[in-house]
């Protein structure tokens, strides 16, 4: 459970207040004037478009009781421009970031920068209570806590019953399945993140450690990529040459592998659970035929991508103990239901998926549950940038991978960005 902002009956600056309002009224009556507007600590929170944030942070304001306040500034929608303007406001150390919710590939980054305060004390204790540890640990640097958890995300692989009768368990079955697909006549994509972003390192480092691989060591300081990856290149070469794929692989983000499932092209898609609450909101009929299976793998059971967001208490902030009471409700189990709920983001906390409400609109929760004890973490390092730059460059297009050239590519591009050497962000 997530720890409650303490909700004194009147704040600090309320009495204040009151005590200058005793006092002038005895002086002169006429001069009694103490208004609320703008009482208390404001707590700036830089967030990424959420449709139903701004009701979050309004009940976390009544929770706080004017204790503080919580303002939305709202962050671009690409995760670049995102990272961007957060990087740019702690560089300049503007103590107006108090809060920033962030992608989990950025902790590293801006822990070892110094820009991220650390969780401790009862702040720390209230964010590890009844979080799952694999989000947990993303918001972990050095052995420190440097994030809460807000929202987690795992892939499936998502299907048509009307066309697939049973689903593939491998990336090899998957092609099968879709080049039979294709000599019936019938739908046969496989919709997957192709294009030159970070969806394709996604893609990438999941076949990776489903193959029993990383990029790099546990300590994020060297490349491993062994034969094990190029297993994971060859695969993606597979596909993406195959007529399992898309003609728009290496142009397709998240969006447009939806819009061609929904639009009948594509029979399978592996992404996140956003798509079952975009089919029930948009394409009901096709609702009743979707299914959900586990992310496929190389050989065997695969490790689905690990993703999700966390709250960070910037550096510069004037109000650190308000902006951690103020993450700490902003990311409690009754925040998570509401972006669960409503806006498709699964929760981080566990008793949350437990809850009827929850359960009504994640009948996947089983699937996204077994998926989160496996999946496969991105490299955590604080180069992070620096390596997605370089994997979803190589990587681009997918079908001109050349496995063991595009390896020994990587190796050495990737071994260079560890020594702040090569490509920039």
């Amino acid at each position: 459970m997530g720890k409650w902002p303490s909700t004194p009956a009147v704040s600090r600056p309320r009495w204040r207040c009151l005590i200058l309002v005793i006092s002038l009224a005895v002086a002169s009556p006429l001069l009694v004037s103490c208004g609320t507007e703008n009482a208390g600590v404001v707590i700036n929170i830089f967030n990424g478009p959420e449709e139903n944030f701004s009701s979050i942070v309004d009940r976390c304001n009544s929770l706080a009781h004017g204790n503080y306040r919580i303002k939305l500034n709202q962050l671009p929608r690409d995760a670049e421009g995102q990272r961007e303007q957060l990087v740019r406001r702690l560089a300049a150390r503007d103590s107006g970031l108090d809060l920033m919710d962030m992608d989990i590939t950025w902790v590293a980054e801006l822990a070892e920068a110094g820009w991220i305060k650390e969780w401790t004390g009862e702040d720390k204790k209230s964010v590890e209570r009844g979080t799952l540890e694999k989000p947990l640990k993303t918001a972990r640097w050095n052995n420190k806590l440097y994030a809460a958890p807000y929202n987690t995300n795992v892939q499936l692989l998502w299907y048509r019953s009307d066309l697939v009768p049973t689903p593939p368990a491998t990336w090899d079955e998957l092609i099968t399945a879709a080049e039979k697909l294709a000599d019936q006549g019938k739908p046969h994509y496989v919709e997957v993140t192709g294009a030159q972003y970070e969806g394709l390192v996604v893609w990438f480092n999941a076949l990776v450690t489903s193959a029993g691989s990383s990029i790099l060591s546990a300590d994020g300081k060297r490349v491993v990529l062994d034969s094990k990856a190029r297993k994971a290149l060859e695969v993606m070469k597979k596909f993406a040459t195959s007529r399992a794929a898309d003609p728009s692989l290496s142009n397709t983000h998240e969006q447009e592998a939806n819009l061609a499932f929904q639009a009948g092209k594509a029979p399978f898609q592996v992404i996140w659970p956003f798509v079952y609450a975009a089919t029930r909101d948009s394409n009901p009929e096709l609702l009743k035929k979707l299914r959900w299976a586990p992310y496929p793998g190389i050989d065997g059971p695969g490790s689905s991508p690990l993703g999700g967001a966390v709250f960070a208490v910037g550096k510069y902030s004037k109000h650190p103990h308000e902006a951690f009471a103020a993450a700490t409700c902003l990311r409690d189990p009754e925040s998570q239901k509401i972006a669960a709920v409503k806006d498709g983001l699964p929760p981080t906390i566990r008793s949350v998926y437990d809850d009827r409400e929850f359960i009504a609109k994640y009948p996947m929760r089983d699937a996204i549950l077994q998926a989160l004890e496996t999946a496969g973490e991105r490299p955590s390092t604080p180069f992070y940038q620096n390596i997605s730059t370089i994997v979803s460059t190589v990587l681009s297009p997918p079908q001109a991978i050349a496995p063991q050239a595009t390896l020994s590519r990587l190796r050495a591009e990737i071994a260079d960005a560890l020594q702040s050497k090569g490509v920039l962000p």
